[in-house]
């Protein structure tokens, strides 16, 4: 595939991969590991708790990755990205970005309402690239007008936060317009997946889920057994939890005391990103996409992305084998 049209950040990646941002499960031991496996790693800014985390979390994981490199000279080592929630309920967003701003952190991941120009002026500044999550084309190219550098495509049925168009549909219209850096959300777990992605015409597969059940993932054993066993039918879209619709694994619903089948609409405007508030909405109640029945084992983040390595390589020969 031709990467011209790429960021040099994210042109010489092991895999074409950024790992998502989880909500409580993605913190440096996870980040770590999905770097050092040559994919983008990430993580929320406001996993960090207390707010002053957040640099010893960056101070951490740039002297673990350069350790790293200097013992293992030919090792592809992935880009950090960290998320920024940009909300007017996130009273952390200025401090957080000014962090990142102060590490020179490549990719910052924007969330919900494009970024204010002063933070994309800022980010710039120093070579750092924004990429920004949309689940429709009217948020698309709303991302595109404020001056982000790439796009990622939340599609139905990804974890968490998730949109309702198919993949299909929305890399096809965001294609007409709009030819730079182009990621996709949506029940990607296998190599298969990522060459899917790319067959729609996206550059990398966003992937979220599969995450969680690994070893390096910070979440509970029950959480992690829960993906495991559950399959796309065990999962729940609705927008209860934050007030943004997302995907949520049922069982995790009704250890809650709630009834999957009747819950009720939440308030939008009620969204609070503050200290606090987002953590505490995802703790009990899980976040998983579609993809889980993929999911058997919890293996560690390496053997994962060796195993997404050899099935994306052999859809590639079984397709150009069909095509012969």
């Amino acid at each position: 595939m031709n990467k011209t049209h790429l960021p040099v950040v994210l042109q010489n990646l092991s895999l074409p991969v950024i790992a998502s941002p989880l909500f409580i499960a993605s913190t440096p031991s996870l980040v770590a590991a999905q770097c050092k496996a040559g994919i983008v790693g990430s993580f929320p800014a406001l996993n960090a708790r207390p707010a002053a985390l957040l640099d010893t979390w960056l101070t951490e994981l740039k002297r673990e990755l350069a350790d790293y490199q200097h013992a293992h000279p030919e090792a592809t080592i992935g880009p950090i990205a960290v998320n920024q929630i940009v909300h007017q309920s996130n009273d952390r967003l200025e401090q957080d970005v000014a962090v990142c701003v102060k590490h020179q952190i490549p990719i910052i991941i924007s969330s919900l309402r494009a970024p204010p120009q002063s933070m994309l002026d800022a980010i710039h500044r120093y070579g750092g690239i924004v990429l920004h999550d949309v689940i429709s084309i009217r948020h698309a190219e709303k991302a595109l007008e404020a001056g982000v550098d790439g796009l990622i495509l939340v599609a139905a049925g990804a974890g968490g936060h998730a949109g309702g168009l198919s993949p299909f549909a929305l890399v096809g219209e965001v294609r007409r317009f709009y030819q730079g850096p182009l990621a996709l959300a949506g029940a990607i777990a296998s190599g298969d997946g990522i060459l899917a992605a790319q067959a729609m015409g996206a550059d990398f597969a966003y992937i979220g889920s599969r995450w969680l059940a690994t070893q390096e993932a910070n979440v509970s054993d029950d959480y992690r057994n829960a993906i495991i066993e559950a399959s796309a039918a065990d999962i729940v879209y609705t927008n209860l939890v934050t007030g943004i619709h997302g995907n949520y694994l049922k069982k995790s619903l009704i250890a809650a005391g709630l009834d999957p089948d009747n819950l009720p609409l939440a308030d939008k405007s009620k969204m609070d990103f503050a200290a606090g508030g987002a953590a505490k909405a995802w703790r009990d109640i899980w976040g998983a996409g579609q993809g889980v029945g993929l999911m058997t084992d919890a293996p560690t983040v390496a053997e994962v992305v060796a195993r997404l390595k050899t099935e994306y390589q052999a859809a590639r020969e079984r397709l150009n084998i069909v095509s012969q």
